[in-house]
């Protein structure tokens, strides 16, 4: 992959909605991400398989998953890839379930706070889960992408530096894992942050696809977003509007970083592939009747 490639945009719905505040519809839902797919995103982080009492929003994802429809290859345009988080192997085996389902996500925090808060268990225990979760991806034909949470410091005190991140990214590498993505959780991250950590992993890792699902205000948005790029980081994170944050923080959240300040900066820079503009104004506009 090099600095000219095409920006892999994946759109991620299910990080919008998990801690919405109060329940939407699963036909809304459905309609929703039906406009997203058509769009052409790279992925649609669409759903999850978690507690339903943990995250009450995402109970309805096996009905939702059965009523998407991939739209067909067109062109240059390879048909969206459908991502669910899954925080445990129980869950990894409701949705390798679906043939639909191309990748598997699993949160994988460096600060043992979060990671406690956020799938009840050790990040040694954690590790386990991921070799276990692995074996399952492979003998179903899925890819399993690990969200590395508090990847640039989180708000708890516990250690951090480049060499906490890079000793678990590495355990995990070791795993045939080679899709990863670095996430702000908690918005603490400043662009000369994000371009040392970002590179610092790229070149560890060469042959790896390494992105980073950044959470922004609109004051430094388009800094991180250049820091990441000039790190080499083809693969970037967002949802619509900016909503969303992992209610599991339990801490005021700064929102995703928003689709719509990316799309047409990364199309200015003649970095993002084709989109279907039309299914984007629909999407938007659902967007804009759904979080209200």
């Amino acid at each position: 992959m090099s600095n000219s490639d095409p920006i892999q945009l994946v759109e991620c719905p299910r990080d919008a909605m998990q801690g919405w505040k109060h329940f939407i519809p699963t036909e809304t839902k459905i309609a929703y991400l039906q406009e997203l797919l058509n769009v052409g995103f790279h992925t649609l982080d669409f759903g999850s398989f978690v507690s339903a009492k943990a995250i009450p929003q995402m109970a309805d994802t096996h009905e939702v998953i059965q009523h998407l429809q991939l739209p067909p290859t067109t062109g240059d345009r390879q048909p969206t890839k459908l991502l669910a988080i899954i925080a445990n192997r129980r869950g990894a085996e409701e949705a390798t379930k679906y043939n639909s389902i191309n990748c598997l996500g699993f949160p994988f925090s460096v600060s043992p706070t979060f990671q406690q808060r956020n799938t009840n268990s050790t990040i040694a225990e954690s590790l386990v889960r991921v070799a276990e979760i692995q074996e399952l991806c492979e003998s179903h034909g899925k890819e399993l992408v690990i969200y590395i949470s508090m990847a640039f410091g989180n708000p708890y005190g516990d250690p951090y530096n480049e060499d906490v991140v890079f000793d678990w990214i590495s355990k995990i590498s070791a795993l045939n894992i080679t899709t990863i993505s670095l996430a702000d959780t908690v918005g603490l991250a400043n662009p000369e942050q994000v371009y040392r950590m970002t590179s610092y992993v790229i070149k560890q890792l060469p042959g790896h696809t390494v992105g980073v699902h950044l959470h922004s205000t609109a004051q430094n948005w388009k800094e991180k977003i250049d820091a990441a790029l000039a790190a080499g980081c083809i693969r970037f994170d967002g949802a619509l509007k900016g909503i969303g944050g992992c209610p599991m923080a339990n801490d005021e959240l700064v929102g995703n970083m928003n689709s719509e300040w990316m799309i047409p900066y990364f199309k200015s820079i003649s970095r993002q592939g084709p989109l279907n503009e039309e299914a984007l104004e629909r999407a938007v506009n659902l967007a804009a009747e759904i979080f209200v």
